[in-house]
């Protein structure tokens, strides 16, 4: 019998209009449904004012993505669908953040980091060569200075993949909590929850994102945590939740958190 999770949600789930997921809305609803979840919540890329990528929604689409999961919700009254963008954090962006804000009646605004620097996000394999042409200790540097200023920012309710900037395996040498100490300080004194993503498992790190250290000293600090998945396919809902459950009571978290109507709501594990 496959395991369920009765007391965890999975809100940071993609749909088609990022233009690299599969799955309509239901489906991942279904799919949620068999994981016995308490609930699930929608979280495409959201719209930029400029085209950047072609892994995000279009201005445009943006009425679509609230149409598709309002009708999920009226096809599904009795599990709760909330709504939710994952907003990347562009310094220059604040204020187009903050008119998203506004645009719809969210449950959520998760913040992310992909971006280091002007047309290289961090993630994307098509900048690998990257890590070899520069320092490693140089692009932690970056990623984590832009990761503390998102934290600071104040916008979000909470954080991507923490510590995303692994993806490909490539670490600096020594106890990286060198590259950790402030930007969870940064995360603490805002008050902004982190997400524990399973997604890592699935790339080549092959390690949940954050690290257990990097998790272990949010725990000191009394960052909230909750478990996502960053779905783009229902069959990836919940993935490896029973993993990452283990590791948050293992560092000593008793609570995750869920969102409503972007208040913030501790259930204990």
């Amino acid at each position: 019998m496959a395991a369920t999770f009765p007391l965890l949600t999975d809100y940071h789930v993609h749909t088609p209009l990022c233009g690299h997921a599969e799955g309509m809305p239901l489906e991942y609803v279904a799919a949620a449904r068999a994981a016995g979840l308490a609930e699930i919540g929608f979280s495409d890329h959201n719209p930029m004012p400029t085209q950047f990528d072609d892994w995000r929604m279009a201005p445009d689409q943006l009425p679509l993505y609230l149409s598709m999961i309002d009708e999920a919700r009226r096809a599904t009254p009795d599990l709760p669908i909330r709504l939710g963008l994952e907003c990347d954090f562009i310094p220059g962006y604040e204020d187009h953040l903050r008119r998203q804000a506004e645009a719809a009646d969210w449950d959520y605004l998760i913040g992310s980091v992909h971006y280091i620097a002007p047309g290289w996000d961090v993630d994307n394999p098509v900048h690998l060569k990257r890590f070899t042409e520069r320092p490693v200790d140089e692009i932690w540097d970056l990623y984590f200075q832009a990761y503390a200023q998102m934290a600071r920012s104040g916008l979000f309710d909470f954080l991507a993949h923490p510590d995303l900037v692994k993806k490909f395996g490539h670490r600096p040498a020594g106890d990286l909590s060198r590259f950790y100490v402030e930007t969870l300080d940064a995360i603490a004194a805002s008050g902004v929850a982190i997400e524990l993503n399973t997604a890592g498992l699935r790339k080549e790190v092959k390690e949940i994102y954050p690290s257990r250290q990097f998790l272990e000293l949010a725990f000191e600090r009394g960052i909230p945590v909750l478990i996502n998945s960053d779905s783009h396919k229902p069959s990836e809902i919940a993935h490896a939740f029973g993993e990452a459950l283990t590791l948050v009571k293992e560092v000593g978290y008793t609570s995750v958190v869920r969102f409503e109507k972007r208040k913030r709501i501790a259930v204990a594990i």
